[in-house]
């Protein structure tokens, strides 16, 4: 299957019209990839709970997951770079890619399998020093042997971690959305597997095993398509002398240093929280998966087809269209993840009970993933212009400004660790990752201007319009939640009928209030479901 954007034509409205039906297609494509994620979530939790041996799971998955998730993944350095690089160079999207092309192709896959080979075996042999490093805690061992294990398992798949980001990018430059979006189930669909064939451990190797087989499940489906392509691999040692691979590393490295310091952050957060109760760390990744199951969703269906689309119109100097889709797409995003927000606080705890509660996960694990998922959920608008503004930077060939922003939040997320951990625990490590978000995006917002006129006035106004759409929403939904409760009480259907008609009523709710304040973002959705409706 092959979803295109219809970016090549003149027209912006052309243009705008393939933005948005490859936006469709992809939402439909993550949304089913989260339902992946989703269901594996339900099994490690049916298996593990909140217990010592899934945080070790989750604090040694940290290591594969920087490459696989946060600089092979999509919208990753090795993603955005390529997709940078590579768009520029095609000069026929139809054709077999030319020689210079192809070299460069693999130039960099081999440069990136011999960094990450060394990397790899690292891991191999060294996991319980690396592990010592992230896990604060001397007075349980047992949480850094088992950290170690586990790191041991999964460290083949920093080697397929780059591949991956690499062929991410390809694929996503000849408009190819399908592979880069479904693929990543692969890895919950492994770890499905495995757990249900091998019924869970007492160490959690099932978990690390099934986790590692899901990655290279991964890279074999990308694969064909990538070959099909014209890009078969052949390595190539011309690492000095190729400028164009040059010019993608000096776009690369700050976008990978950028990338690092962000997970550098997740350390951070592992490092303090490493001395918390059991299961404290394994329940803000819950949580942190809860949400980013619907924002990951949206921002990757926006931006996927959008980064290409900025490349392109930097080049051209259509700085018009780069602002048109920039304020359109971070709009719709806000107008999206503020009902999110408010519909998160509202049944949150509720939701955790129904889809996680039940073997090993219990009562108190669902109460600790709520009280965290409230305080991630407060990010959610920074979250998306963050994402949206760095994506921009990297359109500009500027890597550098989104890296030294997020090394200054290393600083500042130490700093507000050190103060909230102790009084509010691993909720407080929540909370300071929501103020970094916020401050992430609005120090890129103020840089962003010596970049290109955004028009911040008139999207502020439309924000606030939403936010007061939102508070409406809550309100009446938060008083239906409090009266179910007194009147009707809980069960597993009662739960689920509790949850709809609090979806319902605020989405109605929430859209009215839209109308009345005649938010530009409903319109426009309104329009293309009438026009929709028409061709139909």
């Amino acid at each position: 299957m092959e979803i295109k954007l219809a970016s090549e034509c003149t027209n912006n409205q052309n243009k705008g019209e393939g933005l948005l039906k490859a936006a469709w297609w992809i939402a439909v494509i993550i949304f089913l990839s989260k339902v992946a994620g989703f269901l594996r979530d339900i099994v490690v939790a049916n298996y593990y709970g909140a217990s010592i041996v899934s945080d070790a799971y989750f604090f040694a998955y940290q290591i594969p997951a920087l490459v696989i998730v946060i600089l092979g993944g999509v919208g990753g350095p090795f993603h955005s770079a390529t997709v940078a690089v590579f768009s520029k160079l095609v000069k026929d999207f139809s054709k077999k890619p030319e020689a210079e092309v192809k070299k460069l192709f693999n130039t960099f896959e081999t440069f990136s399998i011999l960094l990450f080979l060394i990397l790899s075996l690292l891991c191999f042999f060294f996991p319980r020093q690396i592990m010592s490093v992230i896990i604060n805690n001397p007075d349980t061992p047992e949480l850094l042997n088992l950290a170690a294990y586990h790191l041991k398992i999964m460290s083949p798949m920093l080697v397929m971690g780059s591949v991956l980001g690499l062929y991410y990018g390809i694929l996503v430059t000849y408009k190819h959305f399908l592979l880069p979006n479904i693929s990543p189930s692969m890895v919950s669909f492994g770890i499905i597997i495995v757990l249900l064939i091998a019924k869970g451990d007492h160490n959690g190797f099932y978990l690390a095993l099934g986790t590692t087989i899901g990655c290279f499940m991964q890279l074999i489906v990308q694969s064909p398509a990538v070959r099909h392509l014209g890009y078969g691999f052949r390595p190539s040692f011309d690492f000095l002398k190729n400028k164009n691979f040059n010019e993608l590393l000096e776009l690369l490295f700050p976008a990978f240093l950028s990338s690092t310091i962000g997970q550098l952050g997740v350390y951070v957060d592992m490092f303090f929280s490493s001395g918390l109760k059991e299961g404290a760390w394994t329940a803000f990744g819950f949580a942190n998966r809860i949400f980013q199951f619907p924002t990951g969703l949206l921002l990757s269906a926006i931006l996927v087809p959008l980064f290409p689309l900025f490349s392109r119109l930097v080049a051209q100097k259509d700085f018009d269209g780069v602002r048109h889709y920039f304020t359109k797409g971070v709009g719709s995003l806000i107008f999206a993840g503020s009902y999110l927000m408010i519909l998160i606080f509202i049944v949150r705890t509720d939701a955790i009970r129904i889809a996680l509660e039940r073997g090993a996960f219990n009562s108190e694990a669902t109460l600790m993933v709520s009280e965290i998922l409230f305080f991630i959920s407060l990010s959610i608008i920074p979250y998306v212009f963050r994402d949206s503004a760095t994506r921009l930077f990297y359109s500009f060939n500027d890597s550098k400004t989104p890296f030294y922003v997020a090394m200054g939040c290393i600083l500042l997320k130490v700093i507000l660790n050190s103060l909230l951990v102790k009084p509010l625990g691993i909720n407080g490590i929540a909370l300071s990752t929501t103020l970094i978000t916020a401050f992430n995006g609005l120090t890129l917002a103020f840089l962003l201007r010596k970049k290109i006129s955004i028009g911040y006035r008139k999207l502020l106004r439309t924000v606030v319009k939403i936010l007061i759409a939102s508070l409406l929403a809550f309100l009446a939904g938060d008083a239906f939640s409090v009266l179910w409760d007194k009147f009707v009480g809980y069960s597993l259907v009662l739960g689920i009928v509790k949850i709809s008609v609090i979806t319902i009523l605020t989405l109605i709710i929430y859209l009215v209030a839209s109308v009345i304040l005649k938010i530009e973002y409903l319109k426009d959705l309104k329009d293309k479901i009438e026009a929709k409706w028409k061709k139909a």
